[in-house]
């Protein structure tokens, strides 16, 4: 039996075009397989969606207190964000995206999680550069409270610390701008990174310039397509001191 596909919305973007679609395999039964697509290249899957889930369990596992505001960048097809408001502690959460067509995909509700972030009034989406907000002091990722600080800020969106989304994205990788986006972290505050890859000496060295903590953590998930082990990573890193 043939694959069964569907594309659900495709759009052009700053980035280049942009789909959502959506298909069936016979060997995983009725299960919608919901994908995104960046012109040829597969930027998600839910097929996997272990590593995504765990940046949000392990970042805030390292986060201390109540009341929690925390910051997600990169939206995606919604895990780490549902994974995110699992923690009851968390008052607000800012879900930061630079392309308004996968914020419409979860407003319209053209994905599963969608439904649940719509329906959780802690959610907020902020349409806007990630790195941007990230390193301008002037503005910070609440436009509503410019000076407000976070108790954490959860990233994926880059493949890695060195293979990139967008090429411009290289820049925030550096002492000075991942210093600029401590800024925003309270004392005590986490930041944790998602990866494709194995964990990286040259980036957790370029991390412990800023953190006072940095651990790597290595998760696996069955890949079906190989029968095999596949992994990604997180970074958590804790910014110990408080931002003068």
């Amino acid at each position: 039996m043939p694959l069964m596909f569907e594309e659900i919305d495709s759009q052009s973007s700053s980035l280049g075009e942009i789909s959502l679609r959506k298909r069936r395999m016979p060997v995983f039964g009725d299960r919608d397989i919901y994908e995104v697509k960046l012109g040829e290249e597969f930027l998600m899957s839910s097929m996997f969606v272990a590593a995504e889930e765990a940046l949000s369990d392990l970042g805030l596992a390292k986060v201390q207190g109540d009341n929690l505001s925390v910051v997600v960048g990169g939206l995606g097809l919604g895990y780490t964000a549902v994974a995110a408001l699992k923690d009851k502690r968390i008052a607000e959460l800012l879900v930061v995206d630079a392309l308004d067509t996968v914020i419409g995909w979860h407003k319209d509700e053209l994905v599963p999680l969608g439904k649940i972030l719509n329906a959780d009034d802690r959610n907020r989406y902020v349409l806007g550069s990630f790195f941007d907000l990230a390193t301008d002091p002037a503005t910070g990722f609440d436009t509503e409270n410019k000076t407000k600080k976070f108790d954490a800020i959860l990233l994926d969106i880059d493949h890695s610390p060195t293979e990139f989304l967008n090429a411009a994205n290289a820049s925030f990788y550096t002492t000075e701008n991942l210093s600029l986006m401590a800024k925003q972290l309270k004392p005590n505050g986490v930041f944790a990174m998602w990866s494709q890859n194995l964990p990286e000496a040259n980036f957790e060295a370029l991390l412990n310039t800023v953190f006072d903590s940095v651990e790597s953590h290595v998760v696996s998930f069955y890949n079906p397509f190989q029968n095999n082990e596949s992994t990604n990573s997180v970074y958590v890193c804790v910014k110990s001191e408080a931002e003068v």
